[in-house]
């Protein structure tokens, strides 16, 4: 993984909000206001109700990517914020699962973007495509988007992570396997034939459902998460009142944990941690969750 900053400089912020008194100028707000500590930090602070709001403190746009000019993947939609004034932005590429569309997934992508991030939903070359060719998919959409897309200067081409659905969710697991400098990856109910994953390095969120009966949490997303090493930033959140196919469709409880296990990982944005740590605990939307507190990476 790319190294990353860990110690945050109360000092400077808070000498920082003192000029800004002192001049007459307040306090910062808005998209542009990050920590000079950081400079990956993007948007203002956030709150519990920023994270499940549907969209966040950015202005999106899209531009759709047609599958005749692309190789390695079919295409799909990249979303991104429209302010050009904060620099460059982290960003994740989505697959949906088998015999699924981009359609199926997109919602997805306004609503991470509006949080500060490119986001790329995509279509596969073909809907029956195995956990192992979307994993090379995503990790092929992530190189088009840095190197060839038309909003590729708007990219950190160091700090890009995967999310997928089904099918999907196993490729996000082969795609970290295979490319380690990824920094997150978020399997959403995972479906792949294997259950071992004690190589992977970046920081894993899976999010499985208790009511999955295509990919039943006993058989995928619990071992998954089991064979994960135990000295990886690691989560696993399973939700409550919940199916195979809950991720296709708006979801406050996998928008919430999602945005802050972006923002955690691939912008080393701390003040998302209260999400994460301590563990949150069972609740109307959430059967259980598991993880290592407090995150090292």
């Amino acid at each position: 993984m790319e190294p990353r900053t860990r110690r945050r400089t109360g000092r400077l912020a808070g000498a920082a909000a003192a000029l800004a008194v002192l001049v007459g100028l307040g306090p910062l707000a808005g998209p542009g206001a990050h920590a000079a500590d950081n400079p990956y930090e993007r948007g203002p602070a956030p709150t519990t109700s920023s994270i499940e709001a549907s969209r966040g403190p950015y202005a999106v746009s899209q531009t759709s990517v047609s599958s005749l000019s692309v190789t390695g993947f079919g295409g799909g939609t990249i979303y991104y914020p429209t302010s050009t004034s904060d620099g460059t932005f982290g960003a994740v590429a989505v697959s949906p699962g088998y015999t699924a569309y981009e359609s199926s997934i997109a919602w997805l992508g306004p609503r991470l973007a509006s949080q500060g991030f490119v986001v790329f939903t995509i279509d596969t070359l073909t809907t029956v495509d195995q956990p192992d060719s979307r994993g090379r998919q995503l990790l092929a959409a992530l190189d088009y988007l840095t190197q060839r897309s038309s909003v590729r200067g708007r990219v950190d081409a160091s700090r890009l992570g995967v999310m997928g659905h089904s099918m999907g969710g196993g490729g996000s697991l082969e795609a970290a396997k295979s490319r380690p400098a990824l920094q997150a990856a978020i399997p959403l109910t995972p479906w792949n034939l294997d259950k071992t994953w004690p190589e992977l390095t970046t920081p894993t969120l899976i999010i499985g459902a208790d009511g999955d009966t295509i990919a039943p949490v006993s058989s995928h997303a619990e071992p998954f998460y089991s064979s994960l090493s135990a000295s990886l930033d690691r989560a696993y959140l399973e939700l409550n009142s919940a199916t195979h196919f809950t991720p296709n469709s708006s979801n406050t409880t996998i928008a919430k944990y999602s945005i802050s296990w972006l923002k955690r990982f691939i912008d080393n944005d701390t003040r998302y941690e209260q999400f994460l740590c301590p563990l949150p605990r069972p609740s109307l939307t959430i059967e259980e969750y598991r993880g290592n507190c407090p995150h090292t990476s």
